[in-house]
Formats: C-alpha cells, structure tokens, sequence
C-alpha cells in the first residue's frame, strides 16, 4: 500500500516511516528538515493554500495519516492562531480532501483533550475538557475530521520514543539527563498511559487494514505517573533512579495547563481489533534495544546537520 504520512520528521512520523518502508510504500511530507531518508519526501508546507489537494495529487495515497501538528503546549499557548491552523484547520482540509478521494484517513489526537478531574479511567464515551489551547485545537480537530468525513479515524495517543533531535519524548528527558549525571524532577501527581511509539505505528496500520472508523483511545494498557515513568526507565537502562526528585506539577512553572489524571481505557480498540495490546514492559523493552543497536543514530542521520 502507498501511505502518506504528513509531519513524517514528527516523533510518530519519522518511527511509522522506519518501521513500515519495508511493508510500505511510504511518502513523507516535510517541510526540508529530512535529506537522506530513505524513502520519498515531498516538501511542502501544508499550511500553504492549494497544498493539501497538491500533495493528494501528487501522491495518489491508498491510506494517509496525519501526524502533523503544533504540539509544543507552551508554544500554543504563545501562538494560539498556528495552533488553530495547524491543529484543527488543517485536519478539516485533510478530511473533506480524503472524503472526495475515498481515502481512508487516520487523523492523530491527543490523551490531553480531558481534564483529568474524573476519578479512573475516561472512555470514548466522556466529555471532553481541554484545559489548554492545545488540548482545544486538538478537540476542535477531531471534530472537524469526524464531522468532514465520518469514516475517518480519530487516535487520541500518548507515545515515547527516539526522535530526529534527540528531545521530543519524555523517555529521551529522562535518559538524557540520566546518562548526563544531570538531576531532574518527576511529576509524581501526573499520571498517563506511555506507548512505545513502535507500537503505536503498528496498531494504527492495523486499525486501517481493517477498516475501522472513528474516534479510538490509542495508549498504553499500563497507567503510571510520570515519576515512575522515569524510574522504569533508570532501571532499565542501569542508571541512577535517585537523580530523579518526586515533584508536584503544582509547581512545575509551566505556561500551559497539563491535567493530572490521563488514565484512558483502550478497551474499545482491544475488542475492534480482537487482539491484547501491548504491555509496557515489553516496549521498554524494544525502546531499550533500539538504543543498544543504535536506532537513535540511524534515524537522526536522515536530518540536515
């Protein structure tokens, strides 16, 4: 199948566009940050008029997944119009663009669209309450994709993983910082449901073969607060569990409002694919030895210098 991935030199793009060029014929949008990948970029700024059907054209995709956005939370905060282009716009435009060319669309939301007030777990079926200006671009787009074109899909995620810089996940901060002998904090009172992003890429292409639609919390099975995130990362990578300080997010000084309980059920996915997701211990697992095989510098290699 040829698939389209916007945002390709994003944390999820760049892991789907390695871990599925062999299965795949894989075409990443990319605005020149990419050079050397080894599979076809179009350079396009999506946010240019005209660029969306451009890009469909010049594609001809069977499948695209939209993995661009602003996703930066202080950054939203700061730039409130890019995030709405970027965040709700642009998916709209993508989903009425895939809905003309029959084009089954996965469009990639975010854990953050609730506030975190309810005790448990939230379902697909809880409302909503974003608490930042990028959680509220990112509700506001999904209801843009699914009012476009229902047959879309909608993922809400939350992934870890090795990125292009070197910083676009929390399990990179931590090992970082560890293997820096650098100290740092945990939020203790944040709690969510990391995924290897590995897995991510594979359940969502499972997700379009076999034809599903609509919204889908895609996490992990595994909650844990953002602390013990970064322990089982210390402990997995030999270092120093201690140069992590407890900490509340009550005093973390952050511009954007992050919300402390994002526990979401991924029963709903479980039972469509008729299949257990992944448990976390086994993508720390492979997150671990990507690392050892250097994963990190092979995809980074892809970048301009």
């Amino acid at each position: 199948m040829k698939l389209l991935l916007t945002g390709v030199s994003g944390l999820l793009g760049i892991n789907f566009a390695q871990e599925m060029m062999q299965e795949h014929e894989i075409i990443g949008v990319d605005r020149g940050k990419l050079v050397s990948a080894p599979f076809k970029i179009l350079k396009q700024d999506l946010l240019d008029a005209g660029s969306v059907e451009k890009i469909l054209d010049a594609a001809q995709p069977d499948w695209i997944v939209n993995c661009a956005a602003l996703a930066d939370l202080d950054a939203c905060e700061n730039n409130p119009d890019l995030a709405k282009r970027l965040n709700m716009d642009l998916p709209r435009q993508l989903a009425r663009a895939c809905k003309t060319r029959s084009i089954p669309l996965v469009h990639i939301s975010t854990d953050a669209v609730f506030d975190g007030e309810k005790d448990g777990f939230y379902t697909e079926d809880d409302k909503p309450n974003p608490l930042s200006v990028y959680a509220k671009t990112k509700l506001d787009g999904e209801w843009a994709v699914l009012t476009e074109n229902p047959q879309s899909i909608v993922a809400r995620v939350n992934f870890y993983g090795w990125s292009l810089g070197g910083k676009r996940s929390l399990a990179e901060f931590f090992h970082h910082n560890l293997t820096n002998n650098k100290s740092m904090s945990g939020f203790t009172d944040v709690v969510f449901c990391p995924m290897l992003v590995n897995d991510t890429t594979r359940l969502l292409v499972k997700v379009l073969k076999r034809g599903l639609s609509g919204l889908y919390h895609l996490v992990g099975t595994q909650a844990m607060s953002k602390y013990q995130f970064g322990v089982e990362i210390a402990r997995k990578f030999s270092l120093r569990e201690s140069d992590i300080t407890p900490k509340s997010i009550s005093f973390s000084g952050l511009l954007a409002r992050r919300a402390n309980n994002l526990w979401l059920s991924t029963q709903k996915l479980s039972t469509d694919l008729g299949e257990v997701l992944p448990v976390f211990s086994t993508g720390l697992d492979e997150f671990y030895t990507q690392f050892q095989q250097g994963y990190p510098q092979k995809i980074r290699s892809y970048q301009q210098p």
